[in-house]
């Protein structure tokens, strides 16, 4: 059994008892209508079950986790659906939810334009042909992103050539208010060389033509593209803890 301070009913009430924090404004698609709970000063949301991941919370993790603890005692909540929770520690979810995975991440977001870098010029959109290469150039060098060619969350795909090879690529998933960078990644042989940073700068300013946010996801431990992401203007930010329900 849940409880809460107050129940929140679609999108824009959860906006607004989240202030319109932007990863809430990412989190929630324009077009459903999620359900939302608000509790000790977090929010708490749960999504269609066709969207994915199952929820979300921002705040303290305590609340959130047992708001999700009681739906999943009630049988909402199903094994295999993800829960993306403010940074929990292990022992918190002990004895609350079934957790078969269990990742650190940061959601970072910059509200202007990077600073201009080299070779930034180098970036281009990629179409439907390309997707031969681009599932080559992520099987060798990012093979455990879950951004890959053909996936309907991806609305474009950015990369840098080498003549005819593809040597650097990044998706565009945005939804919601937000833009949003994925998947981003270089050839292994060709790191080290700053495509890293004029990748991700061209396609920082590719989406900040049309959103007043743009965000990306990085694992907490990857501490060199932490370092530049905020470099590149990526200075806001919020810890996350993704969990995989068994």
């Amino acid at each position: 059994m849940i409880t809460a301070d107050q129940v929140l009913e679609g999108r824009d009430a959860i906006l607004e008892a989240a202030g319109h924090h932007p990863y809430v404004r990412h989190s929630l698609w324009r077009d459903h209508e999620p359900r939302g709970w608000r509790r000790d000063g977090g929010v708490v949301w749960l999504l269609p079950p066709e969207q994915g991941p199952a929820g979300g919370a921002l705040g303290a993790p305590g609340p959130a986790i047992d708001i999700f603890a009681g739906l999943a005692a009630d049988g909402v909540l199903r094994a295999g659906g993800w829960l993306h929770l403010p940074r929990s520690e292990p022992q918190e979810l002990t004895g609350r939810l079934t957790v078969t995975r269990l990742d650190e991440w940061d959601f970072l977001w910059a509200t202007a334009p990077p600073p201009a870098q080299p070779e930034e010029e180098r970036v281009v959109r990629l179409t439907e042909a390309d997707h031969p290469a681009l599932a080559a150039l992520i099987d060798d060098s990012f093979p455990t992103t879950t951004s890959r060619p053909g996936d309907p969350r991806i609305v474009d795909w950015y990369g840098i050539r080498d003549g005819d090879r593809l040597v650097a690529c990044g998706a565009d998933r945005s939804r919601g208010d937000i833009g949003f960078l994925a998947g981003l990644t270089v050839a292994t042989d060709r790191r080290g060389r700053g495509l890293g940073a004029a990748l991700t700068a061209g396609v920082t300013r590719a989406l900040a033509a049309r959103y007043d946010h743009v965000a990306l996801g990085v694992y907490t431990d990857n501490v060199g593209a932490i370092r530049l992401y905020r470099r590149l203007g990526f200075t806001n930010g919020v810890a996350r803890s993704s969990v995989h329900l068994g």
